[in-house]
């Protein structure tokens, strides 16, 4: 019995001693090494001046991005003209369709007096129309919400283009001719296109 209370000391004694929770500070070279990186992150904002330097970012407005209006003087572009409204029929070669949509690389109609082609692009044209001694039947639509200096530019490259060297066209010769008709529909294939007094070259 006196031997009890011995015991139970040498059984605590073997014990390991119980956790505990103790707080450890960040190492200081951590510390050091967070502290410059951010004190060069402020240095180096202030000094970039990152809210007035162009190179740093894109300063364009929307003025610059949306260009110059369509159909300005000077601005049309006629082979993008072609391409988005004629090339479909006329191909991208002028060389048409056979049989089909006639060409435009060596029409006499392209060619030949440029008032008759302003007129073909602002009344369009329907029913036999003979061009490079075939004969096409079809319909060519009006061009007339085109404006005058967009129509002079698509003449233009039309004229000049492939095998074509025709002069360049004038936006006032389609403003002439719009005031000079009150066509409201396509000409009636070539015979009246003739008919305005001037003939292909």
């Amino acid at each position: 019995m006196l031997n009890e209370p011995d015991t139970r000391n040498r059984a605590q004694q073997r014990e390991n001693a119980e956790p505990e929770e103790r707080t450890k500070p960040v190492p200081l070279i951590v510390a050091a090494v967070t502290l410059a990186m951010v004190a060069f992150g402020v240095i180096y904002i202030l000094l970039s001046d990152p809210f007035g330097n162009s190179v740093l970012g894109d300063r364009r407005t929307l003025a610059d991005l949306s260009g110059p209006a369509p159909g300005a003087a000077g601005v049309a572009d006629g082979k993008q003209l072609f391409a988005a409204n004629c090339v479909a029929c006329h191909q991208a070669t002028g060389k048409g369709l056979p049989g089909v949509f006639p060409p435009l690389d060596g029409s006499e109609w392209v060619q030949g007096d440029e008032r008759t082609l302003a007129n073909i692009l602002l009344h369009g044209i329907s029913g036999e129309l003979v061009v490079a001694g075939t004969t096409y039947k079809g319909a060519m639509p009006s061009f007339q919400q085109l404006g005058d200096a967009e129509l002079a530019a698509l003449a233009t490259y039309i004229r000049g283009n492939w095998s074509n060297k025709a002069g360049a066209v004038k936006p006032g010769l389609f403003e002439q001719e719009r005031k000079a008709s009150s066509r409201t529909t396509p000409f009636e294939g070539g015979a009246a296109l003739k008919a305005l007094g001037a003939k292909p070259a």
